[in-house]
């Protein structure tokens, strides 16, 4: 079982997560293909956007709890794999975008949380389901906290309740919820535009979009300032003004 497929086209690299009799738990296993699949994307110039999909009806059910309650004194539990996940898709240099068309628990609300697009069905649900096992949201709060509104993430921590697709556009889980039938069409719309976008310009911009700022505004914009310039003289600047100026796709854009 691959556990994870990789395919590429058009600029996207989709993985999928392949593991519908186990509702896509996050094992071990599973969680090291998809770092290793990661890795290959990022290294891979033909991917300029991974979408993070999934076979069967369930987006990920979170952590296995199987392999967890099996495991050894040493042993190395899925969640915490599930750190060096969240970190790779955090750092990640090219645009993720995940596609949600059912049920999300626990640790796979930390993967939505790490992409940088989330869009799901308006019928998919979602739960912390955490306090409710005895264990608190740890791992995730990475990722998840600086998307929730805070009072949201307090509520939704605290009971576990499910709530649905709609519920988590309103409070920042995911970008856009959708129709069930529309999903495929909306995943694709972001990629469309994403593709568009200068490679290292997409990187620059996922780190600007992390960056802590400074103190001093004169400082932040001092640090501001000296990035534009660099990017507005790089070879990739250079082509996508031009580009502009001439009324023509830049030579990225294929």
């Amino acid at each position: 079982m691959d556990l994870v497929r990789t395919a590429t086209g058009a600029g996207v690299t989709t993985l999928t997560l392949d593991n519908p009799g186990n509702r896509n738990a996050l094992s071990t296993a599973l969680l090291r293909r998809l770092l290793g699949a990661l890795a290959a994307s990022a290294a891979d110039p033909d991917s300029r956007v991974v979408v993070l999909s999934h076979t069967g009806p369930v987006f990920c059910s979170g952590v296995d709890l199987k392999e967890t309650a099996a495991a050894q004194p040493g042993d190395k539990l899925p969640a915490e794999m599930l750190a060096d996940v969240l970190a790779a898709l955090w750092e990640f240099p090219k645009p993720v975008v995940a596609r949600i068309g059912g049920p999300a628990r626990a640790g796979g609300l930390g993967l939505i949380g790490a992409a940088d697009i989330a869009v799901c069905a308006r019928s998919a649900t979602f739960a912390f389901t955490e306090v409710r096992l005895g264990v608190i949201p740890a791992v995730i709060s990475s990722t998840v906290l600086p998307r929730l509104a805070p009072r949201a993430a307090a509520e939704l921590y605290l009971t576990g309740d499910v709530f649905d697709g709609t519920r988590a556009a309103e409070v920042g889980l995911v970008t856009a919820a959708v129709a069930e039938e529309d999903l495929d069409a909306a995943v694709a719309a972001y990629c469309a535009s994403l593709v568009r976008g200068g490679p290292l310009a997409l990187a620059g911009t996922k780190q600007l979009l992390r960056r802590t700022r400074s103190e001093s505004i004169r400082t932040d914009l001092a640090d501001l300032a000296q990035r534009s310039a660099g990017y507005f003289k790089s070879a990739e600047g250079r082509e996508g003004v031009a580009a502009s100026r001439e009324k023509r796709d830049p030579d990225w854009v294929r």
